[in-house]
Formats: C-alpha cells, structure tokens, sequence
C-alpha cells in the first residue's frame, strides 16, 4: 500500500465528514473526486464503508441525547412516538435500498455526469425552497406528524441517485412539510443514523467475499479522517442553519457540479 493511497484516502475521508451532514451530497463529492483522482476501491466499497467514521461522529456527539430518549421511552408516550416516527421515515429506505441495491452500485455510481447533474439541480432546488419554504409551524423535530416522517422517508430515497445527498433530500422534504431550518437539519441528523448504518450492514454483507486484508489500511485511514471531520462538522451546522439557511449549501453544489462538468469535459469523460 503505497503513501499516495493512503494520503488519498484521508482526503477522502475528510471529504466525507465534511459533506456528510450538509446537504451537498457525500457520495457524489467522493464519487467525483475518486474519479478525477483516479481512486479505486473495490466494489465501490470504500466511499460507503468509511460512512462508519461518519456514523460513530453523530452518535458521539448525540450520545447523551440518545440515552436520554432510551431510557425515556418505557415511561414517556411523545419518546416512542419519535422513535417509531424515525422508524416509519427509515423504511421507505429499507425497501428500496434492498431492491435497488445493485442497480445503484453498478450503474448509477459509474455516471460521473449523471452525479453533476444532481448536484446542480439540488442546489437549485435548495436555493429556492431556503427562500420560499411555507411558513414553518413544526419547530421540535420529536413532535413531527406520523404521517410526515413517512413523507420524508420518501424524500431520503431520492437520495439513492448519487449526487441528490441523503441530507439534502430531507430536509428540503422537511421545510416543505413546514418544519423550520434548524428541525429540519437535526430530523436529517437523526434519521441518518439507521440510515447510514443499514447502507453501511448492507454493503459490508455484499462486498463480504471481495474485501481484503489489504483494503484495510485505506478503509481506517478514510474512516478516522471521517469521524473527525464530521464531529466539528455535527456540533457547529444546527447553529449556522439557524441563522443563515442553506443557500450557501445550494451555492455550493451548483459550483462544484460546474466544475466537475468542466473537468468531465476536459478529460473527455
């Protein structure tokens, strides 16, 4: 395993702590840049395995939350209602992910040009939903209706198409169902959880025969520059969101989806 690979995959790890909270697209930002770098891992495995660093940085920092909602729920209706709203917001995910797993890893995750296109027309779309969103009235992500975490669930399956961002999708869901920024950015936080950690079970168990002592060198590297990253990244975006919105996010998709178009161009695909 050479130097070069291993400073590519810290690279790739920060890339990944950076984005994975934001709604800019993680796997289209590492999809992209392991293109132009020339990275390969094997079965694609690398960009959702170093997701655990990106996992074990959010229950890190929401750990004493997390324990205070367990140890609620025997006693507490409005925690079980929450648990059971995040669940029904997971399974749309769970359903389609097992149906369209292979799908999405061997032909979406080859279009470079298709990830730039999502790019673009998610930060469009996120520009104009962070100015004209209805007036929220959902302030508390743990007092959402049943029916819509169902509806964001939806929304997170859009995710699926590389370049569109897991985050990204529910929270755009979230404001449109009337929950405010700051609700909207902590239900992606806690919903990301199973998410990430099914994604992360599903294509540990696919990729179970290919992986190789070798890959794990990369792997840690990637997943420790990750869980840094992401933890700077989960204790300072509620606060942001809260006072500037996303259109920085939105900016910054359309920009890197550009560029990356460019890029493609360059290098003639």
């Amino acid at each position: 395993m050479d130097t070069t690979t291993i400073l590519e995959a810290v690279f790739l790890g920060m890339l990944e702590g950076l984005t994975e909270f934001i709604p800019v697209s993680s796997t289209g930002h590492l999809l992209l840049a392991g293109h132009f770098l020339g990275f390969e891992s094997t079965g694609k495995a690398f960009e959702v395995l170093i997701q655990l660093g990106a996992i074990l940085a959010i229950l890190t920092v929401y750990s004493s939350r997390l324990w205070g909602l367990a140890r609620s729920i025997p006693h507490n209706p409005h925690a079980r209602r929450f648990v059971l709203g995040v669940l029904i917001a997971f399974l749309p995910a769970v359903v389609i992910g097992l149906l369209a797993h292979d799908f999405i890893k061997t032909v979406l995750f080859e279009s470079p040009l298709t990830i730039c296109v999502m790019l673009i027309l998610g930060g469009i779309v996120l520009l104009f939903v962070d100015r004209f969103a209805p007036e929220p009235v959902y302030h508390n992500p743990l007092s959402f209706p049943l029916s819509m975490y169902f509806k964001i669930g939806l929304f997170q399956c859009l995710a699926m198409i590389p370049g569109t961002s897991r985050s990204g999708a529910t929270i755009v869901g979230s404001m449109l169902m009337r929950a405010d920024k700051r609700a909207a950015a902590e239900f992606s936080f806690y919903l990301a959880m199973p998410t990430m950690l099914g994604a992360f079970a599903l294509d540990l168990f696919k990729n179970r025969n290919v992986l190789s002592a070798a890959d794990l060198p990369v792997i840690a590297a990637g997943f420790i520059a990750a869980f840094i990253v992401a933890v700077l990244v989960v204790r300072s975006l509620l606060a942001y969101v809260s006072q500037y919105g996303y259109a920085l996010f939105g900016w910054w998709r359309i920009v890197v989806g550009v560029a990356g178009l460019i890029g493609l161009w360059l290098t003639a695909w």
